[in-house]
């Protein structure tokens, strides 16, 4: 597992760089060390996890409609196909919106006052050379007082961008947010006076935008019995905390049930014992 995650890491020199909106450097780190930068693409992360575990383990197009709990640690999960499932040990690792969570706490996610617009540029050395260049070697920040680029490579040289802005929730309440042109004349038109090289980064884009609002929840929020990992336990702006929390929650989870397997309160408590603590640290300082 470990080498198979090591070739979807980048090989070279961690990089960092700081542009002004003109395309001016402001600052250009790179480690003049021999480590690796830990850019990894979620979807190969994603099919090298799925593809460690027993077929069947995953059933696809099931998604939970509701929740019951039922006395003694068992739960029953409904589907939104009409059929049902009973649990000894439910686990909510369903993300922010999370249909266990409310089971356990009154906590819902707020939105922080920013949203994030996602974009790719496919082949970036040669087809858009320019804009990769401005890019760098790693990851790119050029910011100004509410709104800016996050961009870093992936493998193939390929720039991914999290164009991210101050706005209201409803800042999009007249434009079709299903036409995605629109969507990006109005993003496009959040950065007037930038550089080209900065502002191809949406409009040369080789895949359609993702709109993703930021939300949060409040800093320390813990529940009881049932475990939560992830977005589903601790929701905070992301600049990979989501990833990088859910990870060790559910890695400890499967550590504490497998040293455990007879006693799952004594596993739940061993691995909240640990979690909470480490998630606060991590949400803290995200807060915003």
């Amino acid at each position: 597992m470990i080498e198979k995650f090591r070739g979807l890491v980048l090989p070279g020199r961690e990089s960092y760089r700081v542009l002004d909106r003109a395309e001016t450097v402001l600052l250009d780190l790179t480690d003049d060390g021999t480590g690796e930068r830990p850019e990894v693409s979620r979807g190969e992360l994603r099919q090298m996890l799925l593809d460690s575990l027993p077929d069947g383990i995953v059933q696809w197009g099931r998604k939970v409609s509701g929740v019951q709990a039922l006395g003694e640690g068992r739960h029953e999960l409904r589907f939104t196909d009409g059929s049902t499932v009973l649990t000894s040990l439910l686990i909510g690792a369903d993300g922010a919106w999370s249909r266990i969570r409310p089971l356990l706490s009154d906590a819902t996610p707020e939105y922080v006052g920013v949203t994030s617009v996602e974009y790719f540029l496919f082949d970036g050395d040669t087809r858009h050379r320019a804009t990769a260049e401005a890019v760098g070697a790693g990851s790119l920040f050029a910011l100004a007082p509410g709104k800016g680029f996050l961009a870093y490579r992936e493998r193939g040289g390929t720039p991914h961008t999290y164009v991210q802005l101050k706005v209201p929730q409803d800042w999009l309440a007249d434009t079709d947010v299903a036409d995605g042109a629109s969507v990006s004349a109005r993003v496009v038109a959040e950065f007037g006076g930038w550089a080209p090289g900065l502002t191809a980064l949406i409009t040369d884009s080789d895949t359609a935008l993702v709109m993703r609002p930021l939300y949060a929840l409040p800093v320390g929020h813990r529940w009881a019995r049932v475990p939560l990992i992830g977005d589903a336990a601790h929701l905070a702006p992301p600049n990979g905390e989501g990833a990088n929390t859910a990870m060790p929650d559910g890695a400890e989870l499967g550590q504490a049930i497998a040293a455990h397997p007879d006693d799952v309160e004594v596993a739940l408590a061993e691995y909240e014992q640990a979690m909470f603590p480490r998630a606060a640290v991590a949400d803290a300082s995200l807060a915003p």
